[in-house]
């Protein structure tokens, strides 16, 4: 693609916008044009409003350092930059849910990391390898916002990207229930050790919404589009725990899975070697050359040696056998920041732009 947009962070000073930021610095397609976060840091650079509290390994980008923060409440000059943004705000939902209709209905559409219009009907709630269909249903949400541009699409929680890309070359079997349970590292609360110290060495067996979410959240991706809206997969049965663990970055979870038809292990193993979905199909800049990884050793997949296979976008797994209780169980692992948050965000845009979503 030769063309270039512009793009705005809103949200730019918080873990998910450092990581928006790290992303696009020196991508193909994209470029940082405004900065922007609450009123707090605007009219700072972003190296004063957000210098302190950098999170990532990763250094701010030379090229954003002097940029001015600007308020993210003040719409229409960002809109004038940009030709579409990146959402990471860190607000109560209805006032998130209020400033992404608003950037939209100012004829700006919006990539969302947040989870606020997740379950909103006609807003698309995607994983770009599996449901990127559901984009069809941005016409049914610009007739309602009165936008002939504008409109919000948003990536779903990081918790599930984990196992859902496994689960899903799958359904083909017929799968009825799942039973996973995560563990979750501490950057998906916004936190490293320094900040969370109460971390190290200790497990928490409770994340706010995190259950409900990874229980909910799979079901609308696996929906249907009827009369302009999403509607919710009737099946399968998902029920999970979400327990915090002393890691950085690394989402894991154990998952069982139960199936109507029983395929070999051989042959589940072949599906996932091969699975493609649209992003690879169009060679988009962030997506994965392989989207799913299986590992045959016994202790694989790691959060140290797995969590970066290509660049944080790819999701691994491993320990595929029988169960007792159910059919079969497995292992899955993803990067929470990259795959499971911005880097999921990037590619959505990714797939937006190269359907032709985000031409004015």
């Amino acid at each position: 693609m030769e063309k270039k947009y512009n793009v705005g962070i809103i949200g730019a000073t918080g873990m998910v916008g450092q990581r928006f930021a790290t992303l696009l610095e020196n991508h193909p397609w994209f470029n940082v044009t405004v900065l922007a976060a609450s009123s707090r840091s605007a009219g700072k650079t972003y190296k004063e409003a957000a210098g302190n509290r950098w999170a990532l390994q990763k250094p701010m980008p030379k090229s954003m350092e002097d940029m001015v923060i600007v308020d993210a409440a003040n719409v229409e000059e960002v809109v004038s930059k940009v030709d579409f943004v990146f959402c990471a705000v860190d607000m109560k939902k209805e006032d998130i849910r209020a400033l992404e209709e608003k950037y939209a209905k100012a004829e700006c559409p919006v990539v969302s990391n947040n989870s606020a219009h997740r379950f909103t009907p006609d807003v698309p709630m995607i994983i770009p390898e599996i449901n990127d269909n559901h984009l069809e249903i941005i016409a049914s949400q610009k007739k309602r916002l009165g936008t002939k541009r504008g409109f919000i699409a948003v990536k779903s929680n990081c918790s599930l990207q984990s196992y859902v890309p496994a689960v899903h070359p799958l359904m083909k079997y017929g799968v009825t229930k799942v039973l996973a349970c995560t563990y979750q590292a501490i950057s998906g609360a916004g936190k490293t050790f320094e900040r969370w110290p109460e971390m190290i060495d200790n497990v928490i067996p409770y994340i706010g919404g995190e259950e409900e979410k990874s229980e909910q959240e799979p079901l609308k991706i696996w929906g249907t589009i009827e009369n302009g809206e999403i509607v919710k997969a009737k099946s399968p049965s998902i029920t999970a725990q979400c327990i915090r663990v002393p890691v950085t970055d690394g989402h894991t979870a154990a998952v069982f899975v139960e199936l109507e038809n029983k395929p070999s292990m051989e042959q589940i193993i072949k599906d996932w070697d091969e699975y493609k979905g649209k992003p690879q199909e169009l060679n988009l800049p962030s997506a994965p050359k392989k989207f799913l990884h299986y590992f045959t050793e016994n202790d694989r997949p790691q959060i140290k040696s797995e969590r970066n296979l290509e660049n944080g976008m790819a999701v691994s797994i491993g320990r595929l056998r029988e169960d007792t209780q159910y059919t079969i169980k497995f292992v899955c692992m993803s990067h929470n920041t990259l795959r499971g948050a911005a880097g999921g965000a990037v590619l959505l845009a990714e797939l937006l732009c190269a359907e032709g979503y985000m031409d004015k």
